[in-house]
Order: C-alpha cells, then sequence, then structure tokens
C-alpha cells in the first residue's frame, strides 16, 4: 500500500541526484553519484522526502539498496517532516519482501518507534500492506505486537489488519496477544473493531472481540456498520445484546438515525425492527 508520502517528489520536496536516481532505479547513475563524491546519508528535504535508501526500498531496486548498504548508508534514518519513515517501514508498507530481508540482515531496527505524524512501525507498515510474508518475517526477529503508534493520524498493528480486511493478520495477531481495545489514534483514528465494521467485514467479528469489549462501546460500533451500511455486522451486534438506543459521536445519532440520514434502507429497517420487538417485549 503507497500511502501519500510514499508517492514520486512533488513540488515541496527537493531531491538531491542520488535520491532521485534510486527512486527511478538509475543504478549506474547511483554508482557513478557514488564515485563522485555523493554521501549515501543525504538528508531529505520537504514534508514527505526520503532518503535514498527509503526511495530504492520503495521501489524495491534491490541492486541499489545493497550498493546504498555497502557504502555505508545509514539504514534507521528517519524521512521527511511529515509521515517519516525509515527503510525498513517503507519497504514493509510497500510489500517489498526481498528488500525487509536485506535491510534487517544489514541492522535495521525492527522495533523503531514511529514518527509523530503518520508514522508506522514496520510491523504497523507490513499490516497495512496486506503482505503476508513480510508481516510474519517482522514478527519472526521480534516486531511488537503492541508497539507505539504515531501521534497524529497512527494505528496498531490490529487496526491497520482490520482497516484493510487482512482476516489471517487479525486472527494472528489476537492470537499473539494483540490489545482489542487499544483506543483510536487522533484525527481519522478508528478502534480495530470500528475499522472492522465501517468495511463490513463480519468475519472479523470472532467470539474472541466481542467478549473483550471493554473500552470500545458497542454502539459506537454500530454507528460505523449501520452509517456504512454494513447489514451483516449490524446483525453480529445485535445479536451480541448491543444497545442501539443510546447516542454517540459528535452528532449525537443512534445508528437507526445514521442509517436513515445516509440512505441505508436494509440497515434501518433491521434496526428498526429491532427497537420494536425491543418495545413489544418491555
Amino acid at each position: 500500500m503507497l500511502e501519500e508520502e510514499d508517492e514520486a517528489p512533488d513540488e515541496g520536496d527537493i531531491w538531491t541526484p542520488l535520491q532521485l536516481a534510486s527512486s527511478e532505479g538509475d543504478l549506474a547513475r547511483v554508482i557513478d553519484l557514488l564515485e563522485q563524491g555523493a554521501s549515501p546519508n543525504e538528508q531529505p528535504t520537504g514534508y514527505y522526502g526520503k532518503t535514498a535508501l527509503q526511495a530504492a526500498s520503495l521501489r524495491g531496486h534491490i541492486e541499489i539498496v545493497d550498493t546504498l548498504l555497502k557504502a555505508g548508508v545509514e539504514v534507521d534514518a528517519p524521512g521527511g517532516n511529515n509521515g517519516g519513515r525509515a527503510a525498513l517501514a517503507v519497504a514493509a508498507g510497500a510489500g517489498q519482501e526481498e528488500v525487509v530481508d536485506h535491510l534487517l540482515s544489514a541492522g535495521a531496527n525492527v522495533n523503531l518507534p514511529p514518527h509523530r505524524y503518520m508514522g508506522r512501525t514496520p510491523l504497523q507498515a507490513a499490516t497495512e500492506s496486506g503482505n503476508m510474508a513480510v508481516f510474519k518475517r517482522i514478527l519472526e526477529e521480534g516486531g511488537q505486537i503492541n508497539g507505539p503508534m504515531a501521534t497524529h493520524r497512527g494505528c496498531t498493528a490490529l487496526q491497520a489488519a482490520a482497516s484493510g480486511g487482512h482476516v489471517e493478520m487479525v486472527e494472528n495477531l489476537l492470537s499473539s496477544g494483540a490489545d482489542v481495545n487499544a483506543p483510536a489514534g487522533k484525527y481519522a483514528g478508528l478502534t480495530a473493531l470500528q475499522a472492522a465494521a465501517s468495511i463490513g467485514h463480519a468475519d472479523l467479528f470472532v467470539d474472541s472481540w466481542l467478549s473483550e469489549l471493554i473500552r470500545t462501546p458497542q454502539e459506537v460500533i454500530i454507528l460505523a456498520a449501520a452509517e456504512s451500511g454494513h447489514l451483516e455486522v449490524v446483525k453480529l451486534l445485535l445479536e451480541a445484546g448491543t444497545d442501539v438506543t443510546m447516542l454517540s459521536g459528535n452528532k449525537h445519532q443512534t445508528g437507526l438515525q445514521l442509517a436513515v440520514v445516509n440512505d441505508r434502507t436494509e440497515v434501518a429497517h433491521c434496526l428498526k425492527g429491532h427497537e420494536m420487538r425491543g418495545a413489544g417485549d418491555a
């Protein structure tokens, strides 16, 4: 998965010739620039700038990665000001399996803390990408299941996996002790259960999740499912005893109100029927 900061240089980023050649996969140019005295550790500039190693890692240019490593590049150097990610997190987020192996062999820190803005640990980046091989490799190297997340637009490994609907990763993380109740990150963050509900992945709502709801109220989760129109998730939450009459969210709406406002007809009918049955039982 390539995030905004993982794209080609924009007007706010001034890339050095070595960084640009590394991004473009021009091995001959990279070798020539290094022989002329270019430093492999030239600092990135701008919001989304990258070091030469990060640029090559993102695109999977393995020969350039190896050339830079031999030239003494700093493997864990930070990226640009916004969302800067070290080379290992960049490669993991792009699903570059071979690059990940080479960086780990070169001593990359598998638990390097994330940059405060949109940063990711290598494991969080791997779960975002959905690449199972990279995910397992980083786990084998000791990647922290519940590692810290970025202050702004951060996510845990479990939240990232749930947001992408990566079922096998979710199951693996849960069985390894991932915190299902970790709070959502600031600015557009979602808890793992909210993320699963928002994309309609009923298969992620295994019993171990529903039985561990502590800091993520079910009414908050059903709001996400109702707003997005995911009927099966709504049904599962209703079966689990969710109180659909409670208000939540910035607009203090029920799941039924959100379903109606967003024209989620099937969900609205389901919730309305549930409310009517509840009133009849009272």
